[in-house]
């Protein structure tokens, strides 16, 4: 008599947290981000790498939930991620606020992924500038 085993449960994955730390008054100083922005990822024991660059590289596949949030490093200093752009037959990125604050996020869900990293770029809002400055590199979502 042979037993079967149901098939194992998959815990739910947490969203990898993909966060941009930014030197305000240097980027604004600058008029870009050269020098000025530092990324971090939740997935380093998943594979990402990059860690404290611009050029982060983020372990990712298909239906990895992504969230972007950014920090000033300076605490009076005004950042908020104004826009991100990447291939949407990757991922779509969609802006949210935090239920009774300003504070904004993005999410997205990757739709797949292949053996060429993607990139994708962020746009900041920093300080009273009117105009955002977009990251003078780009980021990537990395496949298995």
């Amino acid at each position: 008599m042979t037993t079967r085993t149901k098939p194992r449960e998959t815990a739910a994955k947490r969203p990898i947290s993909i966060t941009a730390v930014v030197d305000a008054v240097g980027a604004l100083a600058a008029g870009d981000t050269d020098g000025h922005l530092y990324m971090y990822d939740t997935n380093r024991s998943g594979g990402s790498t990059g860690f404290g660059t611009e050029e982060l590289r983020t372990r990712a596949v298909r239906g990895d939930q992504l969230l972007w949030n950014c920090l000033a490093l300076e605490c009076e200093a005004y950042v908020s991620i104004e826009n991100i752009v990447i291939d949407p037959e990757i991922c779509e990125p969609e802006r949210k606020v935090y239920p009774g604050t300003d504070v904004s996020y993005w999410t997205g869900t990757v739709k797949k992924t292949g053996p060429e990293p993607v990139t994708y770029q962020i746009s900041f809002r920093l300080g009273t500038r009117e105009e955002p400055i977009t990251a003078t590199r780009s980021s990537f979502l990395v496949g298995q």
